[in-house]
């Protein structure tokens, strides 16, 4: 049996712990980058995902499709969908089927928000991937989907 401090085989905890700190860092990195490309604008990325996906679907969606998709609970969609609403980029409607059910559509200015917060996106990708080549994203890109494949569903 290996001592506690002793290097032990890939994929060892130690090497886990620090693939977990490294995969912490970057993405409070890749936060940081974001944020500063979206405060022009005056959206939260988690304002600026939920935009992304309301504009995913091909009909308004409820609150709680959104809050399935976004692997989130209910409330947080409901306060994103309140700001979003506030700065006029969604609406919200009533469904045609049940009085209970509210859908959440993108409005004209929402659209234009998607547009000029697209260049936004790919230049804060494009910091954090500078250093890397071609052939190095896509193996990262594969890397990533294998890891997000991978991970069981979680219930809210």
């Amino acid at each position: 049996m290996d001592a506690p401090d002793s290097p032990g085989p890939v994929g060892s905890a130690d090497t886990d712990g620090m693939l977990a700190e490294q995969l912490l860092r970057l993405t409070r990195r890749l936060h940081r980058i974001q944020s500063r490309q979206l405060e022009p604008v005056d959206i939260t990325p988690a304002q600026f995902r939920l935009l992304r996906t309301v504009a995913s679907y091909d009909a308004a969606p409820r609150m709680a499709d959104l809050a399935r998709r976004l692997d989130v609970v209910p409330r947080a969609v409901t306060t994103l969908v309140d700001a979003l609403e506030a700065s006029g980029r969604v609406r919200r409607a009533p469904d045609p089927d049940s009085r209970r059910v509210v859908r959440v559509e993108i409005t004209d200015e929402g659209r234009a928000t998607l547009r000029s917060l697209r260049s936004a996106r790919r230049a804060a990708a494009e910091e954090i991937l500078a250093p890397l080549t071609a052939d190095q994203r896509e193996v990262l890109g594969g890397l990533l989907s294998a890891l997000v494949d991978g991970m069981p569903e979680r219930r809210c």
